[in-house]
């Protein structure tokens, strides 16, 4: 085996055995699988031209590629999120029921904290993740995101304040969740409003993203009554369109027309009722519900 070759099956292992952790790094940043299979194939190409022997830790060092790509990304994402019609949602993923089992990352993950971290600007969405989900040491993240240790804890400070005051309250049980979505879809498929009404918080918000390619509310939607008679629309597809799922760490709702997935149904839950619904219909977001996609804070 040629030096070259051996040099090349260590760099493909090494990047390989934290792959998931990659991935899981690029979708918290930019809430896209898909710009996020993008980062990685961008860190690869970069990191098969890394002097491995240069290298003190391999983990650390992908990461803040991951982190450094991500950045640009989704600085771009910005400006093209800025002409995207109607609301836009973090693209939603099958994941395992095992996901659940980690808390901490399946709320890092939710559909609900994605919408909070859109909220950050780009630097501090980095130091939030990096720090508060993957538990990075300070100098770590400040290579990463090119700032001073002494300014990274300042920026994740005002990050954190900024995230604890909109983030969904603590303590929401995946069976809360589920009883919720259950008896949202009892009362859905048979357009059952007051039902609806019954599950549905006074102040609901639904947000709809069908990125300009299929029919979606182009505004958010706000109050039960508004909510609860578009869900009740629904009922026109008949029972068992609606089926549960384990999206983004939690319970969750997909329709399926004609055998392909239509909508997915997301919720933030919060005193046992829906205080957010949100409803990816855009086919280009739709991707990942029929497989399992692996994410990992390891």
């Amino acid at each position: 085996m040629s030096e070259g070759t051996g040099r090349m099956d260590a760099a493909t292992q090494g990047f390989v055995a934290h792959r998931n952790l990659l991935f899981t790094v690029a979708y918290e940043m930019l809430g896209s699988a898909a710009d996020a299979e993008d980062v990685l194939q961008e860190t690869w190409l970069k990191w098969a031209g890394v002097d491995l022997g240069a290298v003190r830790g391999q983990r650390a060092y992908l990461v803040r590629m991951v982190t450094r790509q991500s950045l640009m990304r989704l600085r771009t994402l910005g400006r093209r999120k800025e002409s995207y019609v109607g609301p836009w949602l973090p693209e939603p993923l099958l994941t395992s029921p095992d996901v659940a089992e980690d808390v901490e990352l399946a709320d890092s993950v939710s559909m609900a904290m994605l919408l909070v971290l859109e909220t950050l600007s780009p630097t501090e969405r980095a130091v939030f993740v990096l720090r508060d989900v993957f538990d990075l040491p300070y100098d770590e993240i400040a290579e990463a995101v090119g700032k001073s240790a002494a300014a990274v804890r300042q920026i994740a400070h005002r990050a954190r304040s900024h995230v604890t005051a909109r983030r969904p309250r603590a303590g929401v049980s995946q069976d809360e969740i589920r009883g919720a979505l259950e008896a949202f879809q009892r009362a859905a498929e048979t357009g059952d409003l007051q039902g609806l009404l019954g599950i549905l918080a006074p102040d609901v918000v639904f947000l709809g993203d069908g990125g300009g390619a299929v029919q979606a509310a182009l505004t958010p939607l706000v109050g039960a009554g508004h909510v609860a008679w578009l869900a009740a629309r629904l009922s026109r597809y008949g029972v068992a369109a609606l089926r549960p799922a384990q999206i983004n760490g939690h319970p969750a709702l997909v329709l399926r027309v004609g055998g392909e997935v239509d909508t997915v149904f997301a919720a933030r839950v919060e005193g046992g009722l829906i205080t957010g619904l949100y409803a990816v219909r855009n086919p280009a977001k739709l991707s990942r519900v029929d497989h399992e996609t692996t994410v990992s804070r390891r």
